[in-house]
């Protein structure tokens, strides 16, 4: 019996530098410090790095764009000169998505699909790079003052059909569109994070590549007792399992190595039952 080949889908390794970010805030927070992290991801296995330079987790105040293009600039293009992984940045502010693109980045992941300023598709289309458009309610700062919802899943992929059209409008090739249900951001640990979770191929089924990002995030610790960011591996391998069955096309993860392994060994059980 020979096994068919399983589709997995590709891990976006997470390289905060910022001294508040809810998982790993500091920690990176120094030059040589993030790229010694970008280089162990690299080596464990990450098919694309996500650099962030502002923390977007709940209540996080905003970073100047000046003070995130100089954390961010001489990061990718230290990562560059050693390596052709592709580098996705993560930020708001399209002045600092161009200085990435220009410094070597490759994707745009902005948490407020285009909101932020009024020329940010003009700037995605512009740039010509891939662009993630995440769904999340206000800003981080009071994006978890009671967040409400009739139909979650259907809310979330109607707004992200919406912000699609209009990066299209603005000229933003479809085929450079990607979509990210934002798990954690203005939604509810439990009572909508869940339910998000569970209907990820109605998002998958909007027809644009999906971006999963539920790794080490605060639902997983409501689940466990309160466990801490760094004891969530477990839950967070779950969700990445979980998104690869709905057919997402990435995940967004702390845990290189352990959700690379945990992916590989998912899409050979798949083969193998495919083939017998």
């Amino acid at each position: 019996m020979s096994s068919t080949r399983i589709h997995r889908p590709r891990v976006m390794g997470i390289v905060n530098t910022t001294p508040d970010s809810f998982s790993d805030g500091g920690r990176h927070l120094a030059p040589e410090a993030a790229l010694s992290h970008a280089r162990r991801l690299i080596a464990d296995g990450a098919d694309i790095l996500d650099l962030g330079a502002e923390s977007t987790r709940p209540g996080a105040e905003p970073v100047a764009a000046e003070v995130e293009i100089e954390r961010l600039v001489p990061l990718i293009a230290a990562i560059r000169a050693e390596s052709a992984v592709p580098i996705s940045v993560d930020t708001m502010k399209p002045q600092v998505a161009r200085a990435a693109v220009a410094a070597g980045a490759s994707m745009w992941n902005d948490v407020s699909a285009l909101r932020q300023a009024a020329d940010s598709a003009a700037a995605a289309a512009e740039l010509g790079c891939e662009v993630v458009l995440m769904h999340m309610r206000g800003e981080p700062r009071t994006m978890q003052h009671e967040p409400q919802y009739f139909d979650v899943a259907a809310e979330v992929a109607e707004f992200l059909t919406r912000r699609a059209e209009a990066a299209m409008a603005a000229g933003v090739e479809r085929e450079r569109i990607w979509v990210d249900p934002g798990i954690g951001f203005g939604k509810h640990m439990i009572r909508h994070n869940l339910p998000l979770l569970a209907a990820l191929d109605r998002i998958v089924a909007l027809g644009f590549p999906v971006l999963l990002g539920a790794s080490r995030k605060s639902f997983i610790g409501a689940l466990d007792n309160g466990a801490a960011p760094d004891d969530r591996l477990g839950g967070s391998i779950a969700a990445a399992l979980a998104g690869a069955a709905a057919g997402v096309a990435m995940v967004r993860v702390h845990d290189v190595r352990e959700t690379v392994q945990a992916l590989a060994v998912d899409a050979a059980i798949r083969g193998a039952r495919g083939a017998g």
